[in-house]
């Protein structure tokens, strides 16, 4: 974080980044002062409601956060930055984004929590486009020429007022991170599950865990009729980019029990701030996240450490057990929407949970038409694939095996996407693998 003071100073000549959070009303114009060198430009948490018109200037800027201000109208100079590639308005007062105002080179788009009734038909010329997050706003429909938009792999439009999903959607040939909750068109289908109600004066809370959009997870010591450890996920009850935590909760109470789900205890009661909340099994601490979530530069695509290798062994039980639970919430009409390795953890023996279902979408399995949306999770499940695949220790390759995987992963990410197998067709195929 720098500061107007060092901007004002000289001393930011030659920044790459630029985070500025003061309360700003105006656009500081002494960034015009370094606008060849910026490629990274964050204003959020203030209160600008413009930018100058002047803004085209910034050439070399490729991502643009102004989270948390006070913007009505998606500013258009923004198109005339001829590298601007992600941009983010989440949070702002947006009502309309005219049909000039997004480039062609966008590939993130965030609009999370906004008040957007329509999305331009311009929309559809966006080629690049690959992760766009409308959850939150006031949209009815999607413009059909969005179908266009062919490299769109993770869309989030939760939380709207979409009466009915739009045919082209679901065949979009790489689309693979879908949430749609929270909408008029998904609203019927779902259902409460009845869930043990255990009181929050039952619960000795311990050292946070972990903190994620919709909610903070933190270590308990559950007082019933022992002591027992637990995991304690308390929301945070604001729309995130995924959605409403609601769906989240309702997801989770549906999915059921399974080797490859931490399990669910219960639903807390009597918060002294009125929050929801969920009680889990404690996830022994021998477990560690498979991956890391996507950087700017990947997008969509998780990130691993260097050196990550992982063993033929490895590779057919991470994909075994995560397409068993993959099963599993299919026939339970749950959509996962994130699967991602970031959100798989796995131990020494690559024993696997399958973990966050923030973005979780409930739908009729019964009707056979909807079996598409099994088709979406495994597009994902296709790139947890390749991305094992390509990290595989060479020492092990067992060239048969490989290929065979190779040929699973090629099925997976079949462009069309009525084509590719079901999860039951994948464990069948994985357990012929030797």
């Amino acid at each position: 974080m720098q500061t107007l003071k060092q901007l004002q100073s000289g001393a930011l000549v030659g920044s790459v980044s630029i985070k500025l959070s003061e309360s700003l009303t105006e656009f500081p114009i002494e960034l015009f002062s370094i606008s060849e060198s910026i490629e990274l430009l964050d204003l959020s948490r203030n209160q600008l409601s413009t930018l100058p018109a002047e803004f085209g200037k910034f050439s070399k800027l490729k991502i643009a956060f102004f989270s948390d201000n006070l913007f009505i109208e998606y500013p258009e100079v923004l198109a005339e930055c001829p590298m601007l590639e992600m941009v983010g308005f989440k949070s702002n007062q947006i009502i309309q984004i005219s049909e000039k105002a997004l480039s062609k080179n966008i590939r993130w788009l965030i609009l999370t929590n906004n008040k957007i009734e329509q999305l331009p038909a311009s929309i559809g010329n966006c080629n690049r486009l690959q992760k766009v997050a409308l959850a939150g706003n006031r949209l009815t429909e999607l413009p059909k020429e969005m179908a266009e938009c062919h490299n769109l792999e993770l869309l989030r439009i939760s939380a709207n007022q979409i009466q009915k999903l739009p045919e082209w959607l679901m065949s979009l040939p790489k689309l693979s991170w879908l949430a749609y909750s929270d909408n008029p068109c998904s609203i019927e289908l779902q259902n409460n599950v009845l869930l043990p109600e255990i009181s929050w004066k039952e619960l000795d809370i311990k050292e946070q865990l972990g903190e994620g959009a919709s909610g903070i997870i933190s270590k308990a010591v559950w007082n019933n009729f022992f002591e027992k450890e637990v995991a304690v996920k308390i929301f945070k009850g604001e729309v995130t980019s995924d959605g409403l935590p609601l769906s989240e909760m309702n997801a989770c109470a549906t999915a059921g029990n399974h080797q490859s789900l931490v399990t669910l205890l219960g639903k807390i009661i009597d918060h002294p701030q009125q929050k929801e909340g969920l009680l889990f099994e404690l996830i022994p601490a021998t477990f560690r996240n498979l991956g890391k979530p996507p950087n700017f530069i990947t997008c969509t695509r998780d990130i691993f450490d260097d050196g990550t290798f992982f063993s033929l062994n490895e590779l057919h039980q991470i994909a075994f057990q995560t397409a068993s639970v993959l099963k599993q919430l299919h026939s339970r009409g749950i959509m996962h929407g994130d699967l991602y390795a970031h959100n798989i953890m796995i131990d020494s023996a690559a024993n696997t949970l399958l973990g966050d279902f923030g973005a979780a979408t409930m739908y009729d399995s019964s009707s056979p038409q909807n079996n598409i949306h099994e088709k979406l999770d495994v597009r994902a499940f296709a790139c947890l694939l390749d991305d094992m695949i390509k990290r595989l220790d060479p020492d092990e390759i067992k060239h048969n095996v490989i290929e065979s995987f190779k040929s699973l992963r090629s099925d997976c990410f079949n462009e069309n996407v009525s084509s590719r197998p079901s999860f039951n067709e994948i464990l069948e195929k994985i357990d012929s693998f030797n």
